[in-house]
This record gives C-alpha cells, structure tokens and sequence, in this order.
C-alpha cells in the first residue's frame, strides 16, 4: 500500500507542476491547498530537495521550485526517494535486495509472481513522469 508520505510528496509534486511557473512556491501555500500538514511536508520537501529533484529560495518570496523539470522525473525515482524500495518483497528489489531467510528463490512461486509484479509496476513507473501527474 502507498504510504501516506509518499501520496503526499506526488499531491505536493503535481501541485506544484500544475502551477506551470518558475517561481518559488511557499510551502504553506502546497500544504493549504493540498490538505497537507506542513510539518509532514516540509519533511517530505526536504526529502526531494536532498534527492535533486527540488530547489528552496530564502526570504520574502522564497519557497520551493524544480531543480529538474518536472518532464523529467521518473515517478519510480520519487517512489524510491520516498517510499524505499518498489518491490514488494526484498528478494526481488533491484536497489535493496536482500536475500529470504526461509526460502530457495530458484523454487519459491512468491518470489516469481512478486518479480512479475515489480517488473510491471517498475515499466509503468519508469514510464510516467511528475508532469503525467497533472495530464492524465
């Protein structure tokens, strides 16, 4: 299930793209907007801001813009700087594997279905961008 934190950061994401400027967005500004309590926020801001994908200005008209066009950002790199992994069991993640405890992966059917589902769900992912958010 998607994390809340995660909805947050693609509501706040798509407001801000929808808003189709270069200028800062104040960030109580998303939060009123979106219905986002500003503490989450500014954390889930921080968040993409650290990953490159964001941008604050200081001062009376600071606030947050993109750092990389909004075309450009994979929503499989929001999902993975927010959320962690898109698989949904460790012994089938690309970037955090981790091996089962309790099963041979060669045999296991789980590990074959949940590979099946990340590789479908990774397609879709890799395929739609922060700007999809606002057109679809």
């Amino acid at each position: 299930m998607l994390s809340k934190k995660t909805q947050y950061a693609l509501q706040a994401l798509s407001y801000m793209a929808g808003k189709n400027t270069d200028a800062p967005i104040l960030i109580a500004e998303i939060a009123e907007q979106k219905k986002i309590p500003l503490k989450f926020l500014e954390n889930i801001l921080l968040a993409l801001k650290k990953a490159g994908f964001l941008e604050s200005k200081k001062g009376k008209h600071g606030g947050y813009l993109f750092a990389t066009a909004p075309e450009k950002i994979k929503l499989s790199a929001i999902f993975r700087t927010i959320e962690g992994p898109i698989a949904l069991l460790p012994c089938v993640s690309l970037n955090f594997y981790k091996k089962c405890e309790t099963c041979n992966e060669k045999k296991c059917g789980i590990n074959k279905v949940m590979l099946e589902v990340r590789d479908n769900t990774l397609a879709i992912l890799d395929k739609k961008t922060v700007l999809d958010l606002i057109s679809l």
